[in-house]
């Protein structure tokens, strides 16, 4: 994929961009990592760079959180049918899918012995 014109065209141009701003860019990390001028790094300095969060809050974020590994999801799902409890299909489950779970679903809840009536040969 990736190989029609308008899209070259587009990794052209960012490849320009990135000859343009490089210089700049490099003259900044070498400010923040204090290799320019000045020996010491600012906290002013790298937050024109980069998003400053002090430790203390990353340590109270990840110690409040005591299932870090569970999402909390207020949506309860049925895992036969896969309808929530508004009666919706997963947002990834395709027309198709949900047509066929429904008519799967409808067949088990109609007539379980059921057969068909007819003329018996």
């Amino acid at each position: 994929m990736a190989k029609s014109l308008r899209s070259k065209w587009k990794r052209k141009m960012r490849a320009e961009k990135r000859k343009k701003n490089a210089p700049k860019e490099l003259a900044r990390l070498k400010a923040v990592l204090g290799q320019g001028e000045k020996g010491e790094i600012t906290m002013k300095d790298v937050a024109e760079v980069a998003t400053v969060v002090p430790a203390e809050k990353v340590k109270e974020k990840h110690q409040d959180d005591g299932d870090a590994g569970k999402m909390d999801l207020d949506i309860k799902r049925n895992k036969k049918s896969m309808l929530d409890d508004q009666g919706r299909y997963p947002v990834w489950m395709s027309q198709r899918q949900a047509k066929k779970v429904k008519a799967k679903r409808m067949t088990k809840k109609g007539k379980p012995n059921s057969k068909k009536k007819g003329i018996a040969w």
